[in-house]
């Protein structure tokens, strides 16, 4: 079946020109175009290059589909790649929430493609494998079908047409999964809504400190974007720095709620700016053209790499264990 779909991509790579060698590699096509085309990681170690917003990952890992406690949806997508430190995450914090917070599952949005790299739809992020989108939803008590995980829908915790959360839907819960969620030190940012944030911070008690990794974010309504720092001794990660000192509550919060007025209109009519042209290989880190073109990694039972000092790690994708 694995080497079926990868003759299939490595079809779709051909009438994409994307079939020529790293030596003669494709500067013209859009990189989403490129890397939204490639069905399968790279046959190498797992290693995250460039930036969240600029990069690729080789050797990426899939985070199985049905775990204890999560469940990916949005199959067709084909974005539930990662970093091994990201797909452990997600193993460990579904379980502690379960656990410690009562909360049943994970309904796990996207991650990254199978490569990396810049996507056609939906995020300027989620490039390098340490990013991921956490629904709001509860998982149910039973395994969803293929369908219902590409048409059961996220739900908005806001009011509709107001920046302000609902409270038919809030409840104490969600706090606790956003704090949990915050806890581990291998976490850098949350984005969030900028109403969400408003309302912990209106509402949070004790220790505050876990708020300052919640950053507000329009477009985060529905789901949480879970940000993890590069890892330990990866040197093609480019570092984000991290957040500001603080709950983050003050006047970076304060401004997402203030009336912007339109720029002024100028004197004379001016042209409108010439569209930015696509990003393409070119613009991305030049070890991504490796990446990209690099062989595939076919029906390989457990998806084994490595970790800076060549300790192997690896993951059962049916299993879903993880062994270091």
């Amino acid at each position: 079946m694995l080497r079926t779909i990868a003759i299939a991509g490595l079809l779709t790579l051909a009438g994409l020109g994307l079939a020529r060698a790293a030596s003669d590699p494709d500067y013209k096509t859009p990189a989403k175009t490129l890397f939204g085309a490639v069905k399968e990681p790279s046959d190498d170690t797992p290693h995250p290059i460039g930036f969240y917003a600029k990069g690729c990952l080789s050797g990426a890992v899939p985070l199985p589909l049905d775990g204890p406690s999560w469940q990916v949806m949005r199959l067709s997508r084909n974005r539930n790649w990662g970093m091994p430190q990201l797909a452990e995450y997600l193993e460990k914090f579904s379980a502690d929430a379960r656990k410690y917070d009562g909360w049943p599952g994970l309904l796990i949005g996207d991650m990254s493609q199978p490569r990396g790299g810049p996507m056609a739809t939906g995020h300027a992020s989620h490039q390098i494998g340490l990013d991921v989108d956490i629904w709001y939803v509860p998982m149910p008590d039973h395994t969803l079908t293929a369908n219902e995980r590409e048409t059961i829908p996220a739900v908005s915790l806001l009011m509709t047409g107001r920046l302000s959360v609902d409270p038919q839907k809030w409840s104490d819960r969600f706090p606790k999964l956003l704090k949990r969620a915050a806890s581990y030190p291998e976490v850098t940012r949350i984005f969030v809504s900028p109403a969400i944030k408003q309302e912990l911070c209106n509402t949070a008690t004790g220790d505050r400190e876990w708020l300052r990794k919640l950053r507000p974010w329009f477009g985060h309504d529905d789901h949480f974007h879970v940000r993890l720092a590069c890892p330990a001794g990866f040197t093609a990660c480019e570092v984000q720095a991290p957040p500001p000192p603080g709950d983050g509550c003050g006047a970076d919060l304060a401004w997402w709620f203030q009336p912007h007025p339109p720029p002024p209109k100028p004197v004379k009519p001016v042209p409108p700016p010439k569209p930015k042209p696509p990003l393409t290989l070119a613009g991305l880190p030049k070890e991504c053209t490796d990446v990209l073109y690099a062989k595939d990694k076919l029906e390989a039972p457990v998806a084994l790499g490595a970790d800076p000092a060549g300790k192997p790690v690896g993951r059962d994708p049916v299993k879903a264990t993880v062994g270091k």
